[in-house]
């Protein structure tokens, strides 16, 4: 009896409870994210690819859409917004609640376009909702020939 008292005191209470309960799990710590970028960039391909659902009838997103991305440890919740320009401006209504941001630009895209996207990221970065959080900036579509490096971008 004295050892098993002792085993059981010794071990982190995670251990204790996979070798003793047989309970489900704790629930997986769960993140609302936000992902941003102008049309094409890549955001719906991306959050596909996440969640390993096929490449092949990808429609661009002309609202808003979430998606639960699953990881090992966590539940990525991405609300991702369109990048059309009559959408952008409505981008702020769906800031509050956010944890973090992925903004998505295509690295292949021209001088104009990617003077847009640096101004809605600048725009972002500077939102009240979203100035405190981590930002993760994608320069996606790498694999084209008219793609700029990240020191482009």
């Amino acid at each position: 009896l004295f050892l098993l008292f002792l085993f059981c005191f010794a071990l982190p209470w995670q251990c204790f409870r996979a070798l003793c309960c047989k309970g489900p799990p704790p629930p997986r710590p769960e993140y609302d994210l936000v992902c941003i970028g102008l049309s094409g960039s890549g955001k719906t391909s991306l959050l596909s690819q996440l969640c390993s659902e096929s490449p092949e009838n990808i429609v661009s997103t002309t609202g808003f859409s979430i998606k639960a991305v699953p990881f090992q440890n966590a539940i990525l919740n991405v609300k991702e917004l369109g990048g059309a320009d009559n959408i952008r401006k409505y981008w702020s209504r769906y800031y509050q609640g956010s944890q973090g941001v992925i903004f998505v630009l295509d690295s292949a895209s021209s001088e104009d376009d990617l003077e847009t996207a640096r101004n809605e990221l600048h725009s972002a970065l500077q939102h009240p909702q979203l100035c405190t959080l981590p930002f993760l900036i994608l320069a996606n579509h790498q694999d084209k020939p008219a793609a700029r490096s990240v020191q482009e971008v």
